[in-house]
């Protein structure tokens, strides 16, 4: 093809511009879009899309011209919905499949236009489909292969995870211990859901699994009597809750997670007539709480409904994405 085309500027047909195959990002608030929609009527794409161009050969003998995407699908979708028949592109030639991913990605990442859950599932089409390594990722987006590497990390989460993950109902630093839990997936969820619904915040989370770990070492390490355990996962089970039995010499005491002032009074009950009750997970019965909360607030007009923040400070978080061990449960100290 003709040099004519390379990194120049035209004008061409919204219709024949095709989604790029490639494309990391596969989720796009709409309502977002609908804000640029308006920002392009108003104001025009300011910015042009970039493109491969691709001559078909029809049966006639005839020559059509269609466009690829390889960056800019969210500008592409604003342009449609704002009515535009033509948009400006830049027109790159002898791109093959490899660097249309590679400006896919880059392009999306130098926006911080993709969340953890979409640069995770770009990295491993990297590795994957063109066997990079995890170092070659780091040094064509900039980063460094723990990043990289922490990064791919996180698809080894249970989906709902992913899709709060997505959703950014937690951060990518909740992520951290929650996946130190992997190795007990019905803990791991417990975190999970306590993250979102009862606001945590990173260094809460990461208190939690501390606990959690300390647990661990406590039953591993000091033999703890088999009955007492036995009694551990029995209340557990009953109550939805975390329980723990801590017997010395002369008695001891239990300690039980709550999250309600009611929690504490259906424990109560419980302990009165157990053979009566049949009690909903104490969590469980938060969340549900919650969400009839929401619905009520959000029909009212006064949803003003907060999301887990990360409290970390910023060189922690960048110190977080270099650590090699960063899901490692040896980290947490007991």
């Amino acid at each position: 093809m003709s040099q004519l085309y390379n990194n120049s500027i035209f004008w061409v047909d919204i219709e024949k511009i095709k989604p790029n195959p490639f494309q990391p990002r596969r989720e796009f608030d709409e309502d977002r879009l609908k804000d640029l929609a308006d920002s392009i009527r108003q104001y025009g794409l300011l910015q042009p899309l970039t493109v491969s161009r691709e001559e078909i050969e029809k049966e006639d003998g005839g020559i059509s011209v269609e466009y690829e995407l390889i960056a800019g699908e969210r500008r592409l979708r604003a342009s449609k919905i704002a009515g535009l028949e033509q948009v400006p592109v830049i027109i790159r030639v002898g791109d093959d499949n490899m660097a249309k991913l590679e400006l896919a990605i880059i392009e999306n990442l130098q926006r911080e236009d993709l969340n953890a859950v979409e640069r995770a599932r770009a990295f491993m089409r990297l590795a994957d489909e063109f066997k990079f390594t995890h170092a070659q990722i780091g040094i064509k987006i900039g980063k460094s292969r723990e990043y990289v590497s922490n990064t791919l990390r996180l698809l080894a989460l249970p989906q709902d995870i992913l899709d709060a993950l997505s959703a950014r109902k937690i951060s990518e630093g909740h992520t951290r211990p929650i996946l130190m839990l992997s190795d007990r997936p019905e803990e791991q969820m417990v975190l999970f859901k306590e993250i979102v619904f009862k606001k945590m915040t990173v260094r809460d989370a990461e208190k939690a699994a501390r606990r959690i770990a300390y647990d661990r070492v406590r039953k591993k390490e000091y033999m703890i009597d088999p009955e007492i355990a036995e009694m551990e996962e029995k209340l557990q089970e009953s109550l939805g809750t975390r329980v723990r039995i801590e017997k010395k010499e002369n008695g001891g005491h239990i300690t039980i997670d709550f999250f309600t002032d009611d929690d504490l009074h259906t424990i109560l009950g419980l302990i009165k007539d157990r053979q009566n009750q049949n009690p909903n997970s104490m969590l469980d019965s938060y969340i549900a709480s919650q969400q009839t909360n929401n619905l009520e607030q959000h029909e009212d007009g006064l949803d003003g409904s907060e999301i887990p923040i990360d409290d970390r400070s910023k060189e922690e978080i960048e110190k977080a994405e270099e650590d090699i061990d960063l899901y490692n449960i040896k980290n947490f100290s007991i």
